[in-house]
């Protein structure tokens, strides 16, 4: 049997919402990351590009935060597992933060090819 309440949309927004907070209270980057998000939004509407390249660039910045998300939850599962040292833990966590990294290198792409364009 699955650990898995039945599906409530009102539950799992709050599940969500929980997440979120938690994520916030506990994880620096993620912080930083929101912050540079609200910089980068202010910079960008001030250069005054198009609606369609401000909203591009804009929506790129959340990639970060979603692999940041994704990473954290990785790291929590594998240390729920072990918090000893064990290679297969680190490749995993690795792998998150290879995400968080790949995600900023996506942002670059975007914003290179919208400003050049």
């Amino acid at each position: 049997m699955l650990n898995k309440p039945k599906y409530n949309l009102f539950k799992n927004t709050n599940y969500a919402i929980e997440g979120l907070k938690d994520i916030f209270q506990n994880e620096k980057s993620f912080k930083m990351q929101l912050s540079a998000l609200v910089i980068l939004t202010i910079i960008i509407i001030f250069l005054n590009l198009s609606y369609v390249k401000t909203a591009i660039m804009i929506i790129s910045l959340f990639l970060p935060l979603l692999g940041e998300i994704t990473n954290s939850a990785i790291e929590r599962a594998v240390d729920l597992v072990t918090l000893e040292h064990h290679h297969l833990a680190k490749k995993a966590k690795d792998a998150g933060a290879a995400l968080v990294f790949m995600s900023y290198f996506v942002v670059f792409l975007v914003w290179i090819s919208v400003l050049l364009y």
